[in-house]
């Protein structure tokens, strides 16, 4: 009796990894825009942007940039996305200044606006006082967007607040790194947002001019499940073809 129940549980566990999801090994094929940004090394906290779409053959074509992006103050790491985790090499945590590398989902838009400038269509949240994004790893909410009651805020509610009333974070593009259940620890609150100025490196977002930020935003279609690239220019060799990314060679 015994020996047949670990039969089953070694049958059951096998067909548990049978179902699951396997991991992607190139760019999804639903992802028809891509931003990419090649970092000249893994310290290097200057870059450029470029927009691709992806078009009838599969092949990419450039729409939008190159314009010139600020990246964490110590350069990039290995992110969580949807490819880059397990690399070998830095690896991307809390409060490390680095901005995650690897390939991420574009998430939604979170602005101080009601009303999104003239040609933007991306889907947009309204951020109010209410607004808090969780960045201490202790929190069951790590990484999570929520909304507090703000006639009994909690203790933390300062330190996370995201209407902030700086011109900076007026609008807040989500990268999606480290969202599907978050690790704690590996890093929180990645956006593109508006740079503080042209030499001024981030604690690990990526951030533009803002007339850079307002173009990115209404070339993007979320119907095109855009995608965001980041690597370093030494791995981007190496994977451009595998990954299936857009060619600059």
């Amino acid at each position: 009796m015994k020996l047949t129940k670990i039969v089953m549980a070694v049958l059951l566990s096998l067909a548990g990894n049978c179902l699951a999801a396997p991991k992607p090994a190139s760019l999804p094929s639903s992802c028809r825009q891509v931003v990419m940004v090649i970092a000249p090394s893994w310290n290097s906290s200057k870059a450029e942007l470029e927009g691709y779409q992806r078009v009838a053959d599969n092949t990419w074509r450039r729409e939008f940039g190159p314009v010139p992006v600020l990246l964490g103050k110590r350069g990039v790491a290995w992110g969580i996305g949807i490819l880059g985790q397990g690399q070998e090499g830095l690896q991307k945590h809390e409060r490390d200044w680095r901005s995650p590398a690897g390939i991420f989902k574009i998430g939604k838009l979170y602005t101080y606006d009601r009303i999104l400038p003239s040609g933007i269509q991306y889907p947009f949240t309204t951020i109010t006082a209410r607004d808090v994004w969780i960045s201490n790893p202790k929190s069951p909410d790590y990484n999570r967007h929520l909304t507090v009651d703000l006639a009994n805020p909690p203790s933390w509610y300062r330190q996370e607040r995201m209407r902030l009333g700086d011109p900076a974070h007026r609008y807040m593009l989500e990268i999606r790194h480290n969202t599907d259940a978050p690790v704690p620890g590996a890093g929180s609150a990645i956006f593109f947002h508006i740079r503080r100025g042209p030499n001024i490196p981030t604690s690990g977002c990526t951030v533009l001019a803002e007339k850079d930020l307002l173009g990115l935003l209404r070339w993007l279609r979320a119907q095109d499940s855009p995608c965001y690239v980041l690597l370093p220019w030494q791995i981007y060799k190496m994977k451009w073809d595998e990954w299936n990314l857009p060619a600059q060679l």
